[in-house]
């Protein structure tokens, strides 16, 4: 498998999302169609090709192993219509993607969401609301709070320091600012005291708890994919491996956690996105699902 393939044909879909205009791209299976589909959600700020044509190549890889992608720009982000939008605010236009990757391919018996980042946390929250979802693939999840940020910080990075030569040459060399260093030190040391604190507003649960409930809520399969090298995926398996309800969650039946060697944030490598690319399309050849008629099947 070659994440630089191409499908047959790459077709362009303009569609509706509470009077606003969404682009996005289709990209039929090239052959041997296989019953489920993969929509691409975006996350800020990036729009539908990704970082480094991420999603470009990644949606023709699937194409040509059979699975129908669509790809496509939100409200607000890259050449869709309307006002700019957070993640949070996003569940519409994920259910008009699906609504039109299930009428552009109705043999399909199910679909599945792939999202990066905080495009991994709105399928968190998604996944649960629509019976059509068969599964979601979940690569470095944003679960970014101001304590988990900087207990991230103190433990992947400036404790990494403390023991590479590089960092005590910078020192002995005079190239090194001390006292910003140990200002910003300290900053982070207050801010992870506060604990695994979440984002909160007036009202309502934060991201971070909505997550966790969507994905305890979804019945389909999960498969989290960490990059090595990305301070985001350590801060979501700090919180999976401090928190107890996120733990349950990683481990539970349903939940598969593969972490990406030598993988940074969005796979800019070749080896890191033929290796994204083809845990993916592991995973999906042995997803069994519950189609839309009701029948069990599994890829294959």
């Amino acid at each position: 498998m070659s994440s630089a393939g191409s499908s047959a044909r790459e077709e362009p879909v303009l569609f509706d999302c509470e009077g606003a205009q969404l682009v996005g791209v289709l990209h039929p299976a090239s052959a041997h169609g296989k019953s489920i589909g993969v929509v691409i959600v975006v996350g800020g700020p990036q729009y539908r090709a990704g970082s480094h044509r991420q999603f470009v190549l990644l949606a023709r890889a699937l194409a040509t192993s059979g699975y129908p992608v669509l790809r496509f720009d939100y409200r607000g982000m890259g050449d869709s219509d309307g006002s700019v939008r957070t993640f949070e605010s996003i569940a519409s236009d994920i259910r008009a993607a699906v609504d039109v990757l299930l009428r552009r391919t109705p043999q399909l018996s199910g679909i599945v969401l792939w999202g990066l980042c905080d495009a991994a946390s709105a399928v968190s929250m998604y996944g649960e609301t629509d019976s059509r979802i068969v599964g979601a693939v979940l690569v470095n999840p944003w679960v970014r709070s101001e304590a988990g940020e900087a207990q991230a910080y103190l433990k992947h990075y400036y404790l990494k320091r403390l023991v590479q030569g590089s960092f005590w040459r910078k020192i002995g060399s005079g190239a090194f600012d001390v006292r910003r260093s140990v200002r910003e030190l300290l900053i982070a040391v207050r801010r992870a005291r506060g604990g695994a604190a979440e984002p909160s507003r007036a009202g309502t649960a934060s991201f971070i708890s909505r997550m966790a409930r969507g994905l305890v809520a979804f019945r389909g399969d999960v498969l989290v994919l960490l990059s090595e090298r990305d301070l985001t995926a350590r801060e979501f398996s700090d919180r999976c491996a401090s928190d107890k309800e996120w733990r349950r969650i990683m481990g539970g039946p349903r939940v598969s956690v593969v972490n990406l060697a030598g993988a940074d944030h969005t796979f800019s490598t070749r080896d890191a996105l033929e290796l994204g690319t083809s845990e993916t399309e592991k995973w999906l050849k042995g997803l069994k699902v519950m189609g839309l008629d009701g029948a069990v099947a599994r890829e294959a």
